[in-house]
């Protein structure tokens, strides 16, 4: 520094842009009290000749600090150090672990439902693997378009400059609701318009807005056992009562469910790929439940999150299609042939809710993302989803194969494998002498994440058995991963 800036303290640049490092260095002397509050700055001319960098650094980095509250600029005398520095106005002291979880509530004042869910998410959290082998519910994200979806959104996000502030639909975008209901009429058999569909952040707010639109607190719901812990979360949120229907190969067993349960209010399913088991509904038990269910004034959560993965039988119609009596709302996801993080889904509900989820949508969120809904709505106008879908449809049966053949040759006394004509993970029954929490720390141990059964299950488990995906890795890598668990368990 020169002479006359003798007070004014060193600052140090690091590696990096210029005027990005002379921000941080102001900025932390500022903040450690070398600069106090009301200090007045040198000019930038004066900083840029002293530093030896150039003078849009030095003004790029006052502005930025400007907007940021830690300077202020006072016209015709300079430029000043704030005198409330923004660190402190929101510093907030460290709350201790033990304070955020250690009683049941009640002094919190937070809803007594609180703690069904946290027995939910106790049992869930252990399993929440990312970026591992086997993980199930995630597609072949290897095969997504990058390029081709980067230039829709591209073209998306030029034409929305014509439309920002305008589209505030909650019910969603109506050209993808659209697009939608098209394709759903064609390939899953519903019968709707696109003025029944509303566009959801993923089929977990599906089940949250059914649930709330829907349900009370004390009302019975049935739920596959084993069945999906989301919804098993999602209806405790609201104090509902989730009860256990046995399912088999022909999925849901109807007839268990009436005389156990024949009170409930709303029935859970996926009759296209029961979770996680993988029957398919029968006939007559579709159509006992849909009578059963009008009847009773009861609804049906159709999850029809699999209906696209079906590698050699024809697919089957969906509930919502058969139903005559308006008692279905239909859930739809696009996140398993997509990627797990496009929180993209749909609703398909009868007319007479429509205005009740529009509501319950509009107070959850307002609306689902305009750009991703665009860029859909293109994609699959422009016929680009029917071509991913036949590409995922045959790398994934192609992947399940080779899967099933590595079980048999390196693992054929430990698991047996029930081939399914549908889905994106397998279930493996253990031999006798195995138990689900041995097998799962095996595979932890070579970074491989497979699931236990019971983590679905509300009762004891009949059975052991393991989940493994295997839509998200080519047929190579999953016989590699098998072998390397057949090692590791010899």
């Amino acid at each position: 520094m020169k002479k006359h800036d003798a007070n004014f303290p060193s600052l140090l640049l690091k590696n990096g842009k210029i005027k990005e490092q002379f921000h941080h260095a102001l900025k932390a002397v500022i903040l450690n009290g070398q600069l106090k509050p009301g200090a007045k700055l040198p000019s930038s001319r004066t900083l840029c000749e002293t530093m030896s960098i150039s003078r849009n650094s030095v003004i790029a980095g006052f502005e930025r600090l400007i907007d940021e509250g830690y300077l202020i600029s006072k016209k015709g005398s300079g430029t000043y150090v704030s005198p409330i520095i923004p660190d402190e106005m929101i510093h907030i002291p460290a709350v201790a672990h033990s304070e955020h979880r250690g009683d049941d509530g009640s002094s919190l004042n937070i809803s007594p439902h609180m703690q069904a869910m946290f027995e939910v998410w106790d049992k869930t959290a252990p399993y929440m693997t990312q970026n591992r082998m086997f993980n199930i519910g995630v597609g072949c994200t290897d095969l997504f378009p990058h390029e081709l979806w980067g230039r829709l959104l591209g073209r998306t996000w030029r034409q929305f400059r014509k439309q920002m502030g305008q589209l505030n639909d909650p019910l969603g975008f109506k050209p993808l609701r659209l697009a939608i209901s098209d394709y759903i009429r064609t390939t899953r058999g519903l019968n709707c318009t696109q003025d029944q569909i509303v566009i959801v952040n993923g089929t977990q707010q599906a089940m949250n807005l059914a649930a709330q639109v829907l349900l009370q607190a004390g009302d019975e719901v049935w739920l596959d056992e084993p069945g999906y812990d989301g919804a098993l979360g999602a209806f405790t949120a609201i104090g509902a009562k989730v009860r256990p229907i046995v399912s088999d190969k022909q999925g849901m067993d109807i007839a268990y469910g009436i005389q156990r349960w024949p009170q409930a209010k709303m029935i859970f399913t996926a009759p296209s790929h029961q979770f996680p088991l993988g029957g398919t509904l029968s006939l007559s038990r579709r159509m006992a439940l849909l009578d059963w269910a009008a009847e009773n004034k009861a609804w049906i959560f159709e999850d029809d999150y699999n209906s696209e993965f079906r590698y050699t039988a024809q697919p089957i119609q969906a509930l919502q299609g058969l139903d005559q009596q308006r008692r279905v709302i239909y859930a739809g996801t696009f996140s398993k042939m997509m990627f797990p993080e496009f929180r993209l889904g749909f609703l398909v509900v009868p007319n007479n809710l429509i205005e009740s989820f529009k509501l319950a949508k509009y107070y959850a969120d307002t609306r689902t993302s305009y750009l991703e809904q665009a860029t859909l709505a293109a994609f699959i106008a422009d016929g680009h989803y029917a071509r991913h879908v036949r590409r995922v449809r045959k790398a994934c049966y192609e992947r399940q194969q080779a899967l099933i053949e590595a079980i048999r040759l390196y693992l054929p006394n430990s698991f047996r494998v029930e081939p399914s004509d549908s889905g994106i993970h397998l279930v493996c029954w253990l031999a006798g002498h195995l138990q689900e929490q041995d097998i799962i720390d095996k595979c932890r141990e070579v970074g491989l994440g497979a699931q236990p059964l019971s983590r679905y299950c509300q009762t004891e488990s009949t059975g052991q058995a393991v989940l493994l995906g295997f839509a998200d890795h080519p047929a190579s890598e999953l016989v590699e991963g098998v072998r390397k668990l057949a090692v590791i368990m010899d």
